[in-house]
């Protein structure tokens, strides 16, 4: 079964993000479970996180269904000693979070080597990273989004992201975020059909589908390979509308949270509807 649905506030508290969901019809959600541009927020209350898991359970929204995104500020990767353990603090304190409100997964951005360190160092220094939380957690996954490249970003292809991953310990307790904005950008042909088709072949033959824990539905500003990180709403960017068709028609994105990150929120309802207008 496919669950659709986007990237909701949680202005007013986290419990309030099951609630904008549903009210957009969607069946799954993505959310912040703090303000992501601060590094620390206040502690959960119990009344929040109490509220967060009834309001899940009344609107059926199980944690398979939920991705929240941590900070953009944390960079897992950072060459230098007191910004990483400052990012680990934090990415630490997200996990926590996720803990606290019966989620088991948590979507982030890897890292980048800001042009001090070689690729395959801050990649090491990401892994590291990832072993140090999920030695101080339980139960939520670690799960590594592909970026578009744009700057020093890692994680722009499946073999970085596999470095990654082998280079955890826990291996149970990694996953991959898959954004089709970042993958048609960073270089991988997932307009056509035959370009779809041997993009996710390599995928599962790098990484693997045991890994997918969920994917960011987003069209894109920018054309094919040009690096660059800007979402556009479906059907209305580089890619059009044949991928999520593809997508929406292929059991491999089963039950997985599939996530709309597309910069106009009054149309997430409608396009919703149109995803799963593709299915058949």
């Amino acid at each position: 079964m496919k669950y659709v649905g986007a990237h909701v506030s949680a202005e007013g508290g986290v419990q309030n993000a099951p609630i904008n969901a549903n009210a957009i019809g969607a069946r799954a959600f993505a959310l912040f479970t703090k303000n992501q541009r601060q590094w620390f927020s206040s502690p959960l209350s119990q009344s929040a996180i109490t509220a967060f898991r009834n309001n899940c359970e009344k609107f059926d929204f199980k944690p398979f269904q939920i991705l929240p995104h941590d900070s953009y500020l944390i960079n897992l990767g950072h060459p230098e000693k007191e910004p990483l353990a400052k990012s680990r603090d934090s990415f630490l304190d997200e996990m926590q979070r996720c803990e606290q409100l019966g989620l088991d997964r948590l979507n982030f951005h890897p890292g980048s080597h800001l042009k001090v360190t070689g690729i395959e160092e801050c990649l090491k220094i990401i892994a590291e990273s990832i072993n140090i939380t999920l030695e101080k957690t339980k139960g939520v996954t670690a799960v590594i989004e592909n970026t578009a490249g744009q700057g020093t970003n890692l994680g722009h292809t499946f073999e970085q992201i596999r470095f990654i991953i082998e280079h955890v310990e826990d291996k149970s307790r990694a996953g991959v975020c898959i954004d089709t904005c970042h993958a048609y950008t960073s270089g991988y042909d997932i307009k056509t059909a035959s370009g779809f088709k041997e993009t996710f072949k390599k995928f599962d033959q790098i990484i693997g589908f045991k890994y997918l824990k969920g994917m960011h539905l987003n069209d894109s500003k920018k054309d094919f390979a040009t690096r660059v990180d800007r979402h556009e709403n479906l059907g209305t960017g580089f890619l059009g509308e044949e991928t999520f068709s593809l997508i929406m028609n292929d059991s491999r994105f089963d039950n997985i949270p599939l996530i709309l990150e597309t910069p106009e929120e009054s149309l997430w309802e409608a396009e919703i509807r149109k995803l799963y207008s593709y299915i058949g």
